[in-house]
């Protein structure tokens, strides 16, 4: 006893050195473990793409896929079904430890949906995995509810810095997406520790990340940033339109389809029925290689509608994966489609669509703007930064994570909605 009364008394005292001390321990904990997770993942996802694309007949089983995801989640992870938004909600007022069940459910939902065909991304598998991971550590040290919130923070920091190579971005990622218009500078030391970490363990691996090149970069002109704002507009348009139909396809299977098992099993039917009919596996899965087409040739306009679709459908219908790299394809895709009318380079307008339809549709402008830096380079930053603020702007109190609180309305005029969830407005 007295040696805790001393060490408590050592405490008050010096405050800071146990603080750093203590979460330079934990964020060492959630690095390794989450990016180790990672690597897994994204290992894991490189084959199941590789061998659907190989043995493409495998997408005509998608409803059975489907609906086996379906059961799993049904009668396994009812707890965890929430997903991101379960994580947002513990943020905002810390409850029940999330189970560790999350991860591996996800994980297995996530390559199931790419497996067999479907059009997701990974952040959200990366997300879940890294706080349902880092929660974990909550009950072995026996943290205070404020100290779990930082958990969480860390945890989501580092799935995403892990997955995406952009340890940067993944930070203020953590910071900035459970409250708009606000960031959690409490959380500073856990989140950019877990993410810096988390990356590093992922390249220990030797998983590597898809790389993005933006060749000419034309110094920024009164004209040029006009054209950046008006491309920006059409980039928050898009994130606006992907978001409604997602939540409103979600809404309609939901209603007509009682027993939740057989919704992606209705909805898989639907997508691999459009991959027969179109004869082409372009738009499902993660798309990667069309992005990258994007930054080098012109490409089809509709491409970036028929992800959207396909996506809409995908998630709608109940499979399981993100909705970050199908916006990536989309704002490319988009992208490239404006440079038919606005003058700027293809890959430069690639790019600006890359994060700025994600920054519409998830409103996190400053970790978009942070990762088109890492992807690209500094010299896109004036026209990336631009492009983002105004999806940020035109997508209003809207977006892909019903959870996320207003802190701050983006104009005086939606100022009524401050202090209110998404999925309420």
């Amino acid at each position: 006893m007295a040696r805790y009364r001393q060490l408590a008394r050592l405490i008050r005292l010096f405050p800071l050195p146990f603080f750093v001390a203590k979460w330079l321990m934990l964020t060492a904990l959630i690095s390794v473990s989450v990016g180790s997770a990672s690597a897994f993942f994204l290992v894991s996802l490189d084959w199941v793409t590789s061998w659907r694309e190989a043995n493409s007949w495998v997408i005509a089983l998608l409803p059975v896929g489907g609906f086996l995801i379906g059961l799993l989640y049904h009668y396994v992870g009812s707890s965890v079904e929430g997903g991101n938004n379960l994580l947002l909600d513990n943020i905002h007022r810390p409850a029940t430890r999330i189970r560790f069940r999350m991860a591996p459910l996800v994980l297995a939902g996530t390559l199931g949906t790419h497996l067999f065909g479907g059009s997701a991304g990974r952040e959200g598998t990366a997300l879940q995995m890294g706080g349902a991971i880092a929660d974990q550590f909550t009950a072995l040290f026996r943290l205070r509810p404020r100290d779990r919130r930082l958990v969480l923070i860390a945890g989501i920091s580092a799935g995403f810095g892990a997955v995406f190579g952009t340890p940067l971005a993944g930070a203020v990622f953590g910071l900035e997406v459970f409250l708009i218009g606000r960031i959690s500078y409490e959380a500073i030391l856990p989140a950019f520790g877990a993410a810096l970490g988390a990356d590093y363990v992922t390249r220990w691996w030797q998983v590597g990340h898809t790389h993005y090149h933006i060749d000419t970069v034309p110094p920024l002109t009164p004209e040029y940033a006009f054209y950046a704002a008006l491309a920006g507009v059409a980039f928050g348009g898009c994130a606006i339109v992907f978001g409604k139909l997602t939540h409103v396809t979600s809404l309609t299977f939901k209603r007509w389809i009682a027993f939740p098992p057989l919704r992606p099993l209705v909805g898989g039917a639907v997508v691999a029925g459009f991959v027969w009919v179109i004869g082409t596996t372009r738009y499902i899965g993660l798309g990667i290689p069309v992005i990258v087409q994007a930054f080098e040739q012109p490409l089809p306009p509709p491409d970036f509608a028929m992800k959207l679709l396909f996506t809409a459908l995908t998630l709608g219908a109940g499979f399981k994966g993100g909705e970050v790299t199908p916006l990536f394809f989309m704002g490319a895709t988009l992208g490239n489609a404006l440079a038919c009318w606005i003058p700027l380079p293809i890959a430069l307008l690639a790019g600006m669509g890359f994060v700025a339809v994600f920054a519409g549709a998830a409103n996190t402008p400053l970790a978009c703007i942070l990762m088109a830096l890492e992807l690209f380079g500094v010299a896109c930053g004036p026209y990336v930064a631009i492009a983002c603020i105004m999806a940020y702007l035109c997508s209003g109190h809207r977006g892909i994570y019903g959870s996320q609180v207003v802190g701050q309305s983006k104009h005086l005029f939606w100022g009524r909605q401050q202090g209110r969830k998404l999925s309420d407005l």
